[in-house]
């Protein structure tokens, strides 16, 4: 099972600020872990957690899924699944 990555850029970095590595072996359960203010942050941008969970269970996706510009915070947001 691969593992999902969240990676938060600000200020038009081109390294991230914030990394947040999930594996995939734990996912299920850190699902429960996220704060319920970042998930509904999700669900308002169209990112369905649970659907991103079937996603690391397939070996044959992998690479950026979603990629968020908050042009007004100067922020981006990117989710991939990676080995």
């Amino acid at each position: 099972m691969a593992d999902l990555k969240i990676r938060v850029y600000k200020g038009g970095a081109d390294e991230p600020d914030t990394t947040v590595t999930i594996p995939g072996s734990v996912l299920q359960l850190a699902r429960r872990l996220i704060p319920k203010n970042a998930l509904q942050s999700l669900q308002q941008e169209g990112v369905d957690i649970d659907e991103l969970i079937e996603l690391t269970r397939k070996p044959d996706v992998q690479g950026t899924l979603v990629e968020v510009e908050e042009h007004k915070k100067d922020e981006k947001i990117v989710i991939s699944i990676e080995q």
